[in-house]
């Protein structure tokens, strides 16, 4: 069968990504189509129209791929291989095709830091032993001790626990993340040979762009010296090697018309922005704002520092409120604390979801007023909340691996719930979700909410249509208004304003002659209450 064509021709320029807003798909919970309790392709195939209505440019899947599952899909066997739990090659042609066909581009994630340990390269390398051509894709050493017994350096992982496991034969290798998932050696001409390979893979069947998971992690330095905090440069964090990678792969997407997200945390902006030079990535990561507490000063900040660290490489910004790491927005904006930290993350920390809520639905409207592009996380324009996973019910090896204080990201990842009078919420059939529901779960499903005006998905149906219709949004400038202490406003075009109140009083609004939209009602003396937020036409 013959691949599809690229979604649009090489060479061609189209810079629809520089404002679009995109969904994020983790399949494993979105819609499961065949009954068995996994979402799947089928499921997000028998969703399209929902996503079409819902006014979202592209989606964003989470991997895809074959994998052993022992962190989320994160831990790849075969890049050219769909995970028979998700369904084939042929289902995710189909399915970037006909989201196409409703104007819905495609974005496939790319994890280029590791493999699966059931990857047919480590196995290979297990089986090979020391010294071999195999291992050398791979980072294995001796380990230190009079008998190596102890690993060849002190490197802190991205998850709790050590960065290094033993094999039967001595050596050690290295993993940033699970033992499950080994690191790639990006010294190797082979580990870049095949990634840029398996990016045409996915282009050539008509995938709009790539998203790269932990892009400033794949290089690394080849001595592994100890860690020292503050090092610079680091030994595998940001590392100068990977922009000559990315220039390789900038090459390749532009051949199809492709474009790039990365996953790039970093507090350094100058550094930050490097990534997004011309001829490298077209965007990455927003994550100061991600993380920025319910809070209009520091909300203000955030944004005037992404904005500024953007604008020397003319690459739009990013925005997003939550995604499949992260503790949900609604959740997260009814605590003390409304800011997020990995190591902050705890049990038992109370929330109000009343609150989490009014202001999660402001907090949308700010997101898609703002300059360049928009994600957003499946669900979120259901208003769902964090759920309690129990603990016999955790998968995240996050949780495992920070000896179980850490409750980890499940809570985000509960499937959907589609249909309010349906088993399960409708997410597939009667057979139990591979995560349970919580109690009440139904009471988000979309069917309600499509039903209902002042929901959260009629909230996020109307921003996006206007986001779309009107050229002000999306990409282009920004101007700060004159405002009261504890409200944001700002304008996108010479009539478009967004005013965001974060104080306890009641605002009064600019003078307007259209209220396009708001996240609440106005009170009695027309006034924007507090934690609300609104769309004003001058």
């Amino acid at each position: 069968m013959a691949a599809p064509q690229p979604a649009t021709t090489p060479g061609h320029t189209d810079d629809w990504w520089r404002g679009a807003a995109i969904y994020q798909v983790y399949p494993r919970s979105f819609a499961d189509g065949d009954g068995d309790g996994t979402g799947d392709l089928a499921g997000v195939r028998s969703r399209l129209p929902y996503l079409a209505e819902l006014g979202v440019d592209a989606i964003w899947f989470t991997p895809w791929y074959l994998s052993p599952l022992a962190d989320g899909g994160y831990d790849v066997a075969d890049y050219r291989v769909i995970d028979p739990a998700f369904g084939d090659l042929a289902e995710a042609e189909r399915l970037i095709a006909e989201a196409r066909a409703l104007g819905i581009r495609t974005i496939v994630d790319i994890v280029p830091n590791h493999v699966s340990d059931q990857h047919a390269w480590f196995r290979a390398a297990l089986a090979a032993g020391p010294g071999s051509p195999e291992r050398k894709l791979f980072h294995f050493r001796p380990g230190r001790g009079e008998h190596g017994e102890l690993p060849p350096n002190d490197w802190p992982s991205q998850f709790s626990g050590q960065t290094w496991t033993r094999v039967e034969d001595g050596e050690w290798y290295l993993h940033l993340f699970t033992p499950q998932q080994p690191d790639l050696n990006w010294a190797h001409p082979t580990v870049r040979e095949e990634h840029e390979e398996v990016l045409r893979f996915w282009f050539e069947r008509g995938v709009a762009g790539v998203r790269i998971d932990s892009a400033a992690l794949p290089a690394k330095d080849p001595d592994l010296p100890e860690f020292v905090e503050g090092r610079d440069p680091h030994p595998y964090i940001d590392r100068d090697d990977l922009h000559e990678i990315y220039r390789s792969w900038r090459r390749i997407a532009d051949e199809y018309g492709g474009v790039f997200v990365g996953e790039v945390w970093l507090p350094d902006s100058e550094r930050f922005a490097r990534y997004l030079r011309p001829d490298e990535l077209h965007t990455a990561f927003n994550f100061s704002f991600l993380s920025c507490p319910w809070d209009a000063a520091r909300l203000r900040a955030a944004i005037d520092d992404t904005l500024a660290e953007h604008a020397p490489v003319g690459a739009p910004a990013t925005w997003v409120l939550c995604n499949h790491d992260v503790t949900r927005t609604v959740t997260r904006y009814g605590r003390q604390d409304t800011g997020f930290d990995f190591a902050a993350k705890t049990y038992g920390t109370p929330t109000d979801l009343r609150l989490g809520t009014r202001r999660a639905r402001a907090a949308a409207l700010l997101t898609l007023a703002l300059p360049g592009s928009v994600y957003l996380y499946q669900g979120e324009e259901l208003g769902l909340p964090e759920a309690d996973i129990p603990r016999d019910r955790i998968q995240d090896p996050m949780h495992f691996r920070s000896g179980g204080t850490d409750p980890g990201r499940d809570g985000c990842r509960v499937p959907l719930p589609w249909t309010a009078d349906a088993p399960y919420a409708g997410f597939g059939s009667a057979v139990e979700p591979w995560l349970p529901q919580p109690e009440g779960w139904s009471a988000y499903a979309a069917d309600r909410e499509a039903d209902d005006p002042g929901s959260m998905l009629s909230l996020y149906r109307a921003a996006l249509a206007l986001r779309r219709a009107d050229p002000a949004l999306g990409d282009g400038p920004l101007r700060w208004l004159p405002c009261p202490d504890g409200v944001l406003t700002f304008g996108r075009s010479p009539d478009l304003i967004c005013v965001v109140n974060l104080a306890d009083d009641p605002a009064v609004l600019p003078d307007h002659t259209e209220l396009l939209l708001s996240s609440g009602p106005l009170d009695a003396d027309g006034r924007l209450p507090s934690d609300t937020a609104a769309w004003l036409r001058s």
